[in-house]
Order: structure tokens, then C-alpha cells, then sequence
């Protein structure tokens, strides 16, 4: 079993080597920073009780799961991003425009034309959401709708983290389809 001390020094010579490991990968060093502290944060929470001769291995597995997760994030948000685009159509140049601003259906300032489309993708969205069976439905609604994470998922569906991934996963794919069927 590790001393606290040592918990620290291993930390210690670890961070910067693992800073440009992850900078690499994901080329933001925000981003990096985020992966590495999250990476140090489950080495200390969950395993503080190994020995210290574990803990190059173990943290090198924590820190490729936390970068997989991220770019797993990543490529739901680029999906999502550009599925929801597709719905609507930029004005004036706005680039920085919320797709889910098209769904706002009771704006009163909309023309007729703008709300009826709305009306109509959100009508669609609805639609492929409740094709989904119950369990995907909730999942693919806490993680992507209410941005949970796979932790307040799990527990707030009172299941494992592993199940969360594995709906909100088929539940995405479905819902790929379905949107694609659709437009």
C-alpha cells in the first residue's frame, strides 16, 4: 500500500510526461489538462490502496480510457452537431448559432414558415425518440438532452456505467438512422 507522499511524488513525475502524451492525442492543451487531472483524480479516488510499483501501468490504462472517453464525447457531439444543422439554416451568417434553437416552436416572433418547421422537426425528433425502447430512450435523453454524465446517468437509471454506454450507444445509432431515414 502506497503512503500519501507517495501517491504524490508519483503524480508528481508522471504529470508532464502524461501533459504531452495527451496534448498529442487530442492536439488542445486545455483539453489535455482536463484528461490529465480527471486521469490523476480516478488514480487517487479509486486505487489508492495499491502498491506503488502499480502504478505506472494502472495509470497509464486510467489515462487511454479517460482520452478514449473523450473522443467518444466528441464524436456524439460531431453527429449530433451536424445532424441538428442539417434541420435548420444559418441567417445573416450566424455561425455560432445552437442548432436547438430550431426547436423553439413558441417563439411568437417567428414568421408562420419558420415555426411550422420547427413544429415539424421537432415533430421528428419526437417521433424516432419514441421508437426507442424505454431504457435507450432514457439513457440517450440524460446523456445527450440533459448532458449527464455516465456516472449521474448510471445512477440516477440505477444501473451499471457499462449499460449507460452500451444504450445511450444503440440508442444513438438508432437514432441516426431514423433521422437520416427521415430527411
Amino acid at each position: 500500500m502506497a503512503s500519501s507522499q507517495e501517491l504524490s511524488d508519483f503524480l508528481q513525475d508522471v504529470e508532464r510526461r502524461a501533459f504531452k502524451q495527451t496534448v498529442y492525442a487530442v492536439r488542445d492543451e486545455h483539453v489535455a489538462m482536463d484528461i490529465v487531472q480527471d486521469a490523476m483524480f480516478k488514480l487517487v479516488d479509486k486505487y489508492p490502496a495499491k502498491p506503488v510499483t502499480e502504478y505506472p501501468m494502472l495509470f497509464q490504462r486510467i489515462l487511454q480510457n479517460t482520452m478514449r472517453d473523450y473522443w467518444r464525447r466528441q464524436k456524439v457531439r460531431n453527429l449530433w452537431t451536424t445532424l441538428l444543422s442539417s434541420f435548420g439554416t444559418q441567417k445573416d451568417g450566424d455561425v455560432d448559432r445552437d442548432p436547438l434553437d430550431t426547436l423553439d416552436v413558441d417563439d411568437g416572433a417567428q414568421n408562420p414558415v419558420t415555426r411550422l418547421e420547427g413544429s415539424q422537426t421537432l415533430q421528428v425528433i419526437e417521433n424516432a425518440l419514441e421508437k426507442l425502447p424505454r431504457r435507450q430512450r432514457e439513457a440517450f435523453v440524460l446523456r445527450y438532452w440533459e448532458e449527464m454524465s455516465v456516472a449521474e446517468t448510471a445512477e440516477s437509471m440505477g444501473c451499471s456505467q457499462g449499460s449507460v454506454k452500451t444504450h445511450s450507444s444503440r440508442a444513438l445509432h438508432t437514432m441516426a438512422t431514423l433521422l437520416k431515414q427521415e430527411s
